[in-house]
């Protein structure tokens, strides 16, 4: 039955005729004075009671509640102290240096053949040693100068001579090539006379005994000079091949790392698939192969007493009573899926384990590996507990727990690494303009791969649309090799076995991997030019892989997914710890932007001109 409706609430109030009806205004309490200390004192009239229903609730069966009060560990912290790429050689990893740039780094391509490019380098070389003999006292008022420039010169290219054309068919090139001729010296072919083990005077008549002596002194400066302005692999600069990490088939880098261990041992860290760009620990594992030989011993442990902290995260519950959470993490509203398995850990973490966690102070340096060897802890009842790594085990055991801690290479049932990695890596790297972009892409109507250079690098060391270099070379070749003119065509129709595709377009083709029947791998190939029917090198030193040894080039088929890849080759620069800029050529990976299509067509009729005075 409905109430019976009340006109006048206040008279109503006032005459007690309705004691049910109630009338709040406020949530909270209301005291009836100016002072909340009594308020916020949270007094308990029972404390008996409440120590009952707590035994009775069983929250006084728990086990281990004590809190830590410190904790002392032993540490021990490794520096890497030898590299080695994939394949290469062993040699010392220096300190001086972030890892990326010992990683990453590979020798400047400085000649292609016969071609010689990088002319802004070369001239860079040749202007320092100018630089240098023109402040010696003992060489003044001599034309030293102009002998260096006459024996060591800069060609200039010939126009009428085809295999000039990458240096007279650009204007740009062709023009800066005409202004030093003559004018300036080769630097590059100086250096190298210098690395053969040339005397600075070699070719430079009229010479006395002391200015020969100063000669060699700066020679030795300008050496050193290059040397470490751009940090290149170890490698031979006749032929030009290095012990780099990059691994041309893989289209990624492959390296090693060794460290002194615990006994005498040696620990190896092997990045087997480091695309470039952002080194960290995640990049390693642990190689069990064996050890690369001649590893630092380890330093003497660190042994250290700290005070561990609570863990601390925004949207935490908070331990006081009258505090509000900012809200600024709202696990609430979280909603994870069933089979969401890391978001529902997360949130039991973040809700129920979360004041159970403690954090210990451990300043290590970086580019170490560290180990701990022994962690015990006093709790608030003066117990002291040994605490062991919590991803101890197997490491092919699937129930083992662990964070932050490094794989093993190989499927082999080894027991799991706890060691922490701090590579020596940089937060930052200024990378330059991309001096060679070539991108893998998977061609379906003609069913091959194909590696198109989209930028490459001119002789002068400038970047260059490869669409644009691959077009001017061909006019200026057609140019010097006028092609026959066809007769008329007795037909309406003509047949063409294959058609043509810009020439900034080098083809990859299947081929089976020796020994196998099923497996597959990608080999460089050539288009035949138009001018001459010869094949069409790449380039850019990404695809011209061997290709000046007269050896094969071969790439993984998985490398190239649907979506593609892609390659850049750029310089990058940083400065290191102690305040040294480090300079390196490197080369990295990305996704590719999908398939393409190169327009590649074989057996297929085109219609002809029609004759002269045929009717339209």
């Amino acid at each position: 039955m409905a109430e019976p409706r009340i006109e006048n609430l206040r008279e109503a109030l006032d005459n007690r005729r309705a004691p049910t009806v109630g009338l709040w205004n406020r949530v909270e309490g209301r005291p009836r004075t100016t002072d909340f200390a009594r308020a916020l004192r949270a007094e308990v009239r029972d404390p008996l009671w409440m120590l009952t229903r707590q035994w009775q609730m069983g929250e006084f069966r728990g086990t281990d509640g004590g809190s830590p009060v410190t904790a002392t560990y032993s540490v021990v912290a490794t520096p890497p102290s030898r590299f080695r790429p994939a394949d290469g050689a062993v040699e010392a990893l220096r300190a001086d240096r972030p890892l990326e740039a010992v990683a990453e780094r590979r020798p400047l391509p400085f000649a292609f053949a016969t071609d010689r490019i990088s002319f802004d380098l070369r001239l860079a070389i040749g202007r320092r040693w100018m630089k240098l003999i023109g402040r010696a006292p003992l060489l003044l008022g001599l034309t030293v100068r102009q002998k260096y420039i006459d024996r060591y010169p800069v060609a200039l290219p010939d126009p009428r001579v085809d295999a000039d054309s990458p240096r007279v068919a650009h204007p740009e090139v062709w023009s800066a090539l005409q202004t030093v001729a003559g004018r300036r010296m080769d630097g590059y072919e100086f250096y190298l006379a210098l690395k053969r083990g040339r005397p600075a005077h070699d070719g430079i008549d009229g010479l006395l005994g002391l200015q020969r002596d100063e000669l060699a002194r700066l020679a030795r400066r300008l050496t050193a000079w290059f040397d470490t302005l751009i940090d290149q692999p170890t490698e031979d600069p006749a032929t030009h091949t290095g012990n780099t990490a990059w691994d041309p088939a893989r289209l990624e880098h492959r390296f090693s790392v060794a460290a002194g261990a615990a006994g005498g041992a040696e620990k190896v860290l092997t990045a087997q698939e480091y695309p470039g760009g952002t080194l960290d620990w995640h990049a390693f594992s642990v190689d069990p192969a064996g050890p690369l030989g001649g590893a630092a011993p380890p330093p003497a442990p660190l042994n250290r007493t700290v005070f561990p902290a609570p863990v601390r995260f925004s949207g935490m519950p908070l331990p006081r009573w009258w505090a509000v959470e900012d809200g600024r993490t709202n696990f609430a509203a979280v909603r994870p899926d069933s089979t969401d398995l890391a978001r529902l850990v997360f949130l039991e973490f973040a809700l129920v384990y979360s004041n159970d966690w403690f954090q210990l102070p451990c300043d290590l340096p970086s580019g170490t590996v560290a180990s701990i060897r022994g962690l015990a802890v006093t709790d608030v009842f003066g117990r002291k507990l040994w605490i062991t790594p919590a991803g101890a085990g197997d490491d092919a055991d699937w129930q083992r727990w662990s964070m932050f801690t490094l794989d093993t290479v190989g499927d082999a049932s080894v027991p799991a690494d706890t060691d922490l990695l701090l590579p020596s890596s940089v937060p930052k790297v200024a990378e330059g303009p991309v001096l060679e972009e070539v991108v893998l892409v998977r061609d379906e109507s003609a069913n091959m791969v194909w590696g198109v250079e989209q930028t490459v690098r001119l002789p002068t060391g400038e970047p260059r649309r490869g669409s644009e270099v691959a077009a001017e070379i061909l006019a200026h070749r057609l140019s010097l090799h006028p092609p026959a003119v066809p007769p008329p065509a007795a037909a309406p129709v003509r047949y063409e076995a294959m058609n043509t595709v810009p020439e900034n377009w080098i083809p990859f083709l299947p081929v089976h991997v020796p020994g196998q029947n099923r497996q597959i791998r990608l080999q460089r190939a050539a288009m035949l030019g138009v001018v001459d029917g010869e094949p069409v090198p790449a380039r850019t030193a990404l695809l011209r892989e061997g290709f000046d040894q007269g050896r094969a080039y071969f790439v993984h088929e998985e490398e190239v997914p649907q979506t593609g890849t892609g390659i850049t080759s750029s310089f990058n620069r940083t400065r290191w710890s102690d305040g040294r800029v480090s300079l390196w050529l490197a080369t990295r990976r990305r996704t590719g932007r999908g398939e393409a299509s190169s327009g590649l067509a074989f057996d297929f009729l085109e219609d002809t001109a029609p004759p002269p005075g045929t009717p339209g």
